[in-house]
């Protein structure tokens, strides 16, 4: 499958690195905002593209991989080039994501092609673990945590702030909470029981840091609904100390079974990751091959990782699937 990534940040790099490590992937073209020439890529085969030149591929790429930000980006991004590509994004604002598939899926069927939302580890792989195993203890209960970890939308989300340069958020767990739900004590908990977050700005000189401040801890379904800290620092400790982009987290359900709800289960799926960008484009690899074999079987429209079958996401024959992973 011919692909064509959309945005080369972190993002965008890791989606290359991915397509390196999958022989039935290639790279066509990375499409940038920036100067083509500043950008430099490791597929030495594919070329740099302006994004505004994006459509004269039109006929060379068969899943565009959309790598911009949740806030601002996608929502625009997303439904405009779905009118003449196959494209998968990584969607994250949980809030607005059926506002979202309703906006892409009248796009991609204008011109019969397919696309698919919202693909990574949460909004994606959690997503998945959460509706099994509600499906699997119906009586029961689900909680996610996640962290401690760097949040790329979250980070995006504070660096779209005027005064700011740049920015890490990290998301934090309670553990108090965590231990509660893995006793199985079914807690009753409040968004801001359940996580708290910290956020280390970069502001620019002059920039008023009170109103930074305020901005981040109000901004609805990001930091409103938390205990929010803001801690300005240089850019040099910044790039000293919070490089990485390191995340990870559990979705967990607790439920019963038996004739009088006796035995008490708990289903739990964890996460741990020393690359958020890098894992979460591994997931939208494969969730490009699964769009790619679906459109090639007349599917259009817009999907979720509800819509997919996992065998549509690995390169593996079914033959294999059957013998080595059944």
């Amino acid at each position: 499958m011919k692909i064509g990534i959309y945005g080369y940040g972190n993002l965008g790099k890791g989606v290359e690195c991915a397509i390196m490590q999958n022989p039935d992937a290639e790279l066509v073209a990375v499409f940038t905002r920036r100067e083509p020439s500043s950008v430099k890529i490791l597929t030495p085969t594919a070329e740099v593209v302006k994004a505004d030149k994006v459509l004269e591929y039109k006929d060379r790429i068969d899943v565009l991989v959309i790598c911009g930000g949740s806030a601002t980006d996608l929502p625009v991004m997303t439904p405009e080039l779905a009118k003449n590509f196959n494209v998968i994004d990584s969607f994250d604002t949980h809030a607005k994501i059926p506002e979202h598939f309703r906006n892409v899926d009248a796009a991609a069927k204008e011109n019969g092609n397919i696309a698919l939302i919202s693909a990574g580890w949460d909004p994606g792989m959690f997503s998945v673990n959460r509706l099994m195993a509600s499906a699997i203890l119906p009586q029961g209960k689900d909680y996610t945590f996640w962290g401690r970890g760097v949040s790329q939308g979250h980070s995006d989300a504070i660096r779209r702030i005027d005064g700011v340069l740049d920015a890490r958020q990290y998301t934090v767990p309670v553990e108090e909470a965590m231990n509660r739900v893995r006793a199985g004590e079914n807690p009753e908990l409040t968004t801001r029981e359940k996580h708290t977050r910290e956020c280390f700005v970069v502001a620019k000189e002059g920039a008023d840091l009170g109103r930074i401040e305020n901005e981040i801890k109000t901004m609805p379904n990001y930091f409103a609904d938390y205990d929010t800290t803001v801690t300005f620092i240089t850019k040099e400790e910044l790039e000293r100390e919070h490089k990485g982009i390191p995340h990870g987290g559990s979705v967990i359900r607790t439920g019963v079974t038996g004739k009088d709800s006796e035995n008490k289960e708990i289903i739990e799926y964890k996460l741990t990751l020393d690359s958020n960008p890098e894992f979460t484009a591994s997931v939208i690899l494969c969730y490009a091959r699964a769009i790619y074999k679906m459109r090639s079987r007349g599917v259009i429209g817009c999907k979720s990782v509800f819509d997919i079958a996992p065998a549509d996401m690995s390169a593996v024959p079914y033959d294999e699937m059957l013998a080595k992973m059944l």
